[in-house]
């Protein structure tokens, strides 16, 4: 994560209406348990979402070497 958005795609609804899913930057995404299309990776990795500027980023994770 590399900027602080909320996620209009994963809402939890409550008698008040609807909470978006909060992610801060560090955090993984999606979250556990949460599935998300490529398209939707696509479009908060780029500039085509509602704060018109890259909110996520791929992080390669390291595959420790072999000896």
């Amino acid at each position: 994560m590399i900027k602080h958005f909320h996620d209009l795609q994963d809402a939890t609804k409550t008698k008040n209406g609807e909470i978006y899913h909060e992610y801060n930057v560090g955090d993984e995404y999606p979250r556990k348990g949460f599935k998300v299309s490529d398209e939707r990776l696509k479009e908060l990795a780029g500039k085509e979402n509602k704060q018109g500027t890259p909110l996520i980023v791929e992080v390669k994770e390291e595959t420790p070497a072999k000896k």
